[in-house]
Protein backbone atom coordinates (compact mmCIF):
# COMPACT_ATOMS: atom_id res chain seq x y z
CA UNK A 1 0.00 0.00 0.00
CA UNK A 2 1.37 3.37 -1.02
CA UNK A 3 1.79 6.04 1.65
CA UNK A 4 1.30 9.62 0.49
CA UNK A 5 3.89 11.99 1.94
CA UNK A 6 3.36 15.71 1.51
CA UNK A 7 6.33 18.05 1.73
CA UNK A 8 5.65 21.74 2.23
CA UNK A 9 8.93 23.49 1.42
CA UNK A 10 11.02 21.99 -1.37
CA UNK A 11 14.47 23.22 -0.39
CA UNK A 12 17.50 21.53 1.14
CA UNK A 13 15.69 19.94 4.10
CA UNK A 14 12.54 18.87 2.28
CA UNK A 15 14.36 17.67 -0.80
CA UNK A 16 16.96 15.73 1.18
CA UNK A 17 14.18 14.15 3.23
CA UNK A 18 12.48 12.94 0.06
CA UNK A 19 15.72 11.42 -1.25
CA UNK A 20 16.42 9.71 2.08
CA UNK A 21 12.93 8.25 2.35
CA UNK A 22 13.07 7.03 -1.25
CA UNK A 23 16.14 5.01 -0.26
CA UNK A 24 14.35 3.50 2.74
CA UNK A 25 11.17 2.38 0.93
CA UNK A 26 9.56 2.23 -2.50
CA UNK A 27 6.07 2.50 -1.01
CA UNK A 28 5.97 6.30 -0.81
CA UNK A 29 4.43 8.82 -3.18
CA UNK A 30 5.71 12.37 -2.65
CA UNK A 31 3.50 15.43 -3.13
CA UNK A 32 5.09 18.86 -2.95
CA UNK A 33 3.93 22.38 -2.17
CA UNK A 34 6.08 25.50 -2.29
CA UNK A 35 5.28 29.19 -2.81
CA UNK A 36 8.35 29.44 -5.08
CA UNK A 37 7.31 28.25 -8.54
CA UNK A 38 10.95 27.74 -9.58
CA UNK A 39 11.47 25.38 -6.65
CA UNK A 40 8.36 23.44 -7.67
CA UNK A 41 9.60 23.05 -11.24
CA UNK A 42 13.09 22.02 -10.13
CA UNK A 43 11.83 19.56 -7.49
CA UNK A 44 9.59 17.88 -10.04
CA UNK A 45 12.24 17.76 -12.77
CA UNK A 46 14.91 16.15 -10.57
CA UNK A 47 12.51 13.67 -9.00
CA UNK A 48 12.25 14.99 -5.46
CA UNK A 49 8.45 14.78 -5.71
CA UNK A 50 5.98 12.90 -7.90
CA UNK A 51 3.40 15.66 -7.98
CA UNK A 52 3.04 19.36 -7.23
CA UNK A 53 -0.10 20.84 -5.69
CA UNK A 54 -0.99 24.48 -5.21
CA UNK A 55 -3.03 24.61 -1.99
CA UNK A 56 -3.06 23.37 1.59
CA UNK A 57 -6.42 21.72 0.96
CA UNK A 58 -4.84 19.64 -1.79
CA UNK A 59 -2.02 18.39 0.44
CA UNK A 60 -4.27 17.62 3.43
CA UNK A 61 -5.20 14.26 1.91
CA UNK A 62 -1.66 12.97 2.53
CA UNK A 63 -1.01 10.41 5.23
CA UNK A 64 2.07 12.29 6.42
CA UNK A 65 2.91 15.97 5.96
CA UNK A 66 6.36 17.45 6.56
CA UNK A 67 6.72 21.19 7.15
CA UNK A 68 10.23 22.08 5.98
CA UNK A 69 9.78 25.84 5.79
CA UNK A 70 10.96 28.79 7.94
CA UNK A 71 9.66 28.74 11.49
CA UNK A 72 7.20 31.64 11.06
CA UNK A 73 5.75 29.82 8.05
CA UNK A 74 5.27 26.66 10.11
CA UNK A 75 3.12 28.55 12.60
CA UNK A 76 1.12 30.14 9.77
CA UNK A 77 0.46 26.76 8.12
CA UNK A 78 -0.52 25.15 11.44
CA UNK A 79 -3.17 27.82 11.89
CA UNK A 80 -4.42 27.77 8.29
CA UNK A 81 -4.50 24.07 7.47
CA UNK A 82 -7.90 23.42 9.05
CA UNK A 83 -9.31 20.08 10.13
CA UNK A 84 -7.20 16.97 9.54
CA UNK A 85 -8.00 13.27 9.56
CA UNK A 86 -7.20 11.84 12.98
CA UNK A 87 -4.64 9.45 11.41
CA UNK A 88 -2.75 12.22 9.59
CA UNK A 89 0.72 12.93 10.94
CA UNK A 90 2.21 16.42 10.55
CA UNK A 91 5.92 16.75 11.36
CA UNK A 92 7.58 20.14 11.45
CA UNK A 93 11.35 20.43 11.14
CA UNK A 94 11.71 23.96 12.48
CA UNK A 95 14.92 25.06 14.20
CA UNK A 96 13.01 26.54 17.14
CA UNK A 97 10.35 24.56 18.94
CA UNK A 98 8.63 26.28 21.88
CA UNK A 99 6.62 28.89 19.96
CA UNK A 100 5.72 26.34 17.30
CA UNK A 101 4.56 23.82 19.90
CA UNK A 102 2.48 26.44 21.69
CA UNK A 103 0.97 27.84 18.46
CA UNK A 104 -0.57 24.62 17.13
CA UNK A 105 -4.38 24.75 17.48
CA UNK A 106 -5.61 22.50 20.28
CA UNK A 107 -7.85 20.43 18.00
CA UNK A 108 -4.81 19.55 15.83
CA UNK A 109 -2.19 19.09 18.54
CA UNK A 110 -2.30 15.28 18.47
CA UNK A 111 -1.71 15.36 14.71
CA UNK A 112 1.56 17.25 15.13
CA UNK A 113 5.05 16.09 16.02
CA UNK A 114 7.52 18.92 16.62
CA UNK A 115 11.00 17.83 15.56
CA UNK A 116 14.40 19.35 14.85
CA UNK A 117 16.95 17.39 12.82
CA UNK A 118 20.37 18.66 13.87
CA UNK A 119 21.77 18.81 10.36
CA UNK A 120 21.98 21.08 7.34
CA UNK A 121 24.37 22.88 5.05
CA UNK A 122 24.82 26.50 4.05
CA UNK A 123 23.19 25.73 0.67
CA UNK A 124 19.49 25.99 -0.08
CA UNK A 125 16.97 25.20 -2.78
CA UNK A 126 15.95 21.85 -4.36
CA UNK A 127 19.28 21.36 -6.14
CA UNK A 128 21.07 21.44 -2.75
CA UNK A 129 19.29 18.23 -1.66
CA UNK A 130 21.48 15.22 -0.82
CA UNK A 131 20.35 11.72 0.09
CA UNK A 132 22.56 11.32 3.18
CA UNK A 133 21.93 14.68 4.89
CA UNK A 134 20.10 13.01 7.79
CA UNK A 135 22.09 9.81 8.09
CA UNK A 136 23.80 9.39 11.47
CA UNK A 137 22.52 12.76 12.72
CA UNK A 138 20.42 13.55 15.80
CA UNK A 139 16.76 14.49 15.58
CA UNK A 140 15.28 16.13 18.68
CA UNK A 141 11.63 15.19 19.26
CA UNK A 142 9.94 17.74 21.51
CA UNK A 143 6.86 17.66 23.74
CA UNK A 144 6.00 14.17 22.49
CA UNK A 145 3.38 13.68 25.17
CA UNK A 146 1.26 16.24 23.29
CA UNK A 147 1.31 14.15 20.10
CA UNK A 148 -1.02 11.22 19.44
CA UNK A 149 0.41 7.74 19.98
CA UNK A 150 0.00 6.93 16.27
CA UNK A 151 1.80 10.13 15.30
CA UNK A 152 4.63 9.38 17.73
CA UNK A 153 5.12 5.93 16.20
CA UNK A 154 5.02 7.25 12.63
CA UNK A 155 7.63 9.93 13.32
CA UNK A 156 9.93 7.61 15.24
CA UNK A 157 9.84 5.01 12.46
CA UNK A 158 10.43 7.52 9.65
CA UNK A 159 13.43 9.12 11.35
CA UNK A 160 14.85 5.74 12.36
CA UNK A 161 14.43 4.44 8.80
CA UNK A 162 16.63 7.23 7.42
CA UNK A 163 19.34 6.54 10.00
CA UNK A 164 18.75 9.27 12.57
CA UNK A 165 19.41 9.10 16.32
CA UNK A 166 16.34 10.01 18.35
CA UNK A 167 16.64 12.39 21.32
CA UNK A 168 13.70 13.57 23.44
CA UNK A 169 13.30 16.81 25.39
CA UNK A 170 10.85 19.60 26.05
CA UNK A 171 10.54 22.37 23.49
CA UNK A 172 11.67 24.89 26.10
CA UNK A 173 14.86 22.95 26.86
CA UNK A 174 15.53 22.43 23.16
CA UNK A 175 15.41 26.15 22.40
CA UNK A 176 17.91 27.01 25.12
CA UNK A 177 20.36 24.31 24.06
CA UNK A 178 19.93 25.15 20.36
CA UNK A 179 20.66 28.82 21.09
CA UNK A 180 24.15 27.92 22.35
CA UNK A 181 25.00 25.08 19.98
CA UNK A 182 23.39 26.25 16.72
CA UNK A 183 21.86 29.71 16.74
CA UNK A 184 24.65 31.67 18.44
CA UNK A 185 27.34 30.14 16.15
CA UNK A 186 25.33 31.34 13.16
CA UNK A 187 25.20 34.85 14.64
CA UNK A 188 28.99 34.73 15.16
CA UNK A 189 29.58 33.57 11.60
CA UNK A 190 27.52 36.44 10.19
CA UNK A 191 29.37 38.87 12.49
CA UNK A 192 32.77 37.46 11.47
CA UNK A 193 31.95 37.77 7.79
CA UNK A 194 30.78 41.38 8.16
CA UNK A 195 33.76 42.36 10.35
CA UNK A 196 36.27 41.01 7.84
CA UNK A 197 34.53 42.54 4.81
CA UNK A 198 34.46 45.95 6.50
CA UNK A 199 38.21 45.85 7.27
CA UNK A 200 39.77 43.89 4.41
CA UNK A 201 39.73 44.31 0.65
CA UNK A 202 38.53 41.35 -1.45
CA UNK A 203 42.01 40.61 -2.82
CA UNK A 204 43.47 40.19 0.66
CA UNK A 205 40.59 37.96 1.72
CA UNK A 206 41.14 35.69 -1.28
CA UNK A 207 44.91 35.61 -0.78
CA UNK A 208 45.00 34.95 2.95
CA UNK A 209 41.76 33.21 3.91
CA UNK A 210 42.73 29.67 4.90
CA UNK A 211 40.78 26.65 6.05
CA UNK A 212 40.12 27.99 9.54
CA UNK A 213 38.51 31.20 8.31
CA UNK A 214 36.51 29.34 5.68
CA UNK A 215 35.24 26.86 8.29
CA UNK A 216 34.18 29.62 10.68
CA UNK A 217 32.55 31.81 8.02
CA UNK A 218 30.94 29.03 5.95
CA UNK A 219 27.55 29.17 7.66
CA UNK A 220 27.33 32.92 6.98
CA UNK A 221 26.13 31.78 3.55
CA UNK A 222 22.96 30.39 5.15
CA UNK A 223 19.58 31.80 4.14
CA UNK A 224 18.92 35.18 5.81
CA UNK A 225 15.16 34.62 5.48
CA UNK A 226 15.29 31.41 7.48
CA UNK A 227 17.72 32.63 10.13
CA UNK A 228 15.95 35.96 10.70
CA UNK A 229 12.86 33.94 11.67
CA UNK A 230 14.91 31.67 13.96
CA UNK A 231 16.58 34.61 15.71
CA UNK A 232 13.19 36.29 16.19
CA UNK A 233 11.52 33.21 17.66
CA UNK A 234 14.42 32.35 19.97
CA UNK A 235 15.39 35.93 20.84
CA UNK A 236 15.72 35.57 24.63
CA UNK A 237 17.84 32.42 24.52
CA UNK A 238 19.97 33.77 21.68
CA UNK A 239 20.77 36.97 23.59
CA UNK A 240 21.81 34.90 26.62
CA UNK A 241 24.10 32.80 24.41
CA UNK A 242 25.65 35.88 22.75
CA UNK A 243 26.27 37.43 26.18
CA UNK A 244 28.04 34.26 27.33
CA UNK A 245 30.25 34.40 24.25
CA UNK A 246 30.97 38.09 24.75
CA UNK A 247 32.10 37.34 28.32
CA UNK A 248 34.63 34.80 27.04
CA UNK A 249 35.80 37.12 24.25
CA UNK A 250 36.31 39.99 26.70
CA UNK A 251 38.30 37.65 28.92
CA UNK A 252 40.49 36.68 25.98
CA UNK A 253 41.06 40.33 25.08
CA UNK A 254 41.99 41.19 28.66
CA UNK A 255 44.53 38.35 28.87
CA UNK A 256 46.13 39.43 25.58
CA UNK A 257 46.19 43.13 26.57
CA UNK A 258 47.77 42.33 29.95
CA UNK A 259 50.13 39.75 28.44
CA UNK A 260 48.79 37.04 30.75
CA UNK A 261 50.16 34.30 28.52
CA UNK A 262 50.11 31.47 31.06
CA UNK A 263 46.49 32.19 31.94
CA UNK A 264 45.64 32.45 28.25
CA UNK A 265 47.29 29.09 27.60
CA UNK A 266 45.19 27.46 30.35
CA UNK A 267 42.04 29.09 28.95
CA UNK A 268 42.81 27.64 25.50
CA UNK A 269 43.44 24.20 27.00
CA UNK A 270 40.03 24.33 28.66
CA UNK A 271 38.51 25.04 25.25
CA UNK A 272 40.32 22.02 23.79
CA UNK A 273 38.27 19.72 26.03
CA UNK A 274 35.17 20.43 23.91
CA UNK A 275 36.51 18.03 21.30
CA UNK A 276 36.85 15.29 23.90
CA UNK A 277 33.08 15.59 24.37
CA UNK A 278 32.39 15.71 20.64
Amino acid sequence: MTTKIGIIGLGLMGGSLSLALKKSSSQYRFIGLDHNSKHCTEALSIGLVDEIVQTLDAIKACDIIFLTIPVDGIIAVANRIGTLDEACTVIDLGSTKEKISESIPENLRKNFVTAHPMTGTEKFGPTAAIDNLYEGKVVVLCDMEKSGRHQQQVAEKLFSDIGMKLVYMTAKAHDRHAAFISHMPHALSYALANAVMKQEDPESIVALAGGGFKDMSRIAKSSPNMWEDIFRQNKTNLIEAIEAFETELRQCRKMVENEEWTTLHTWMQEANTLHDIL
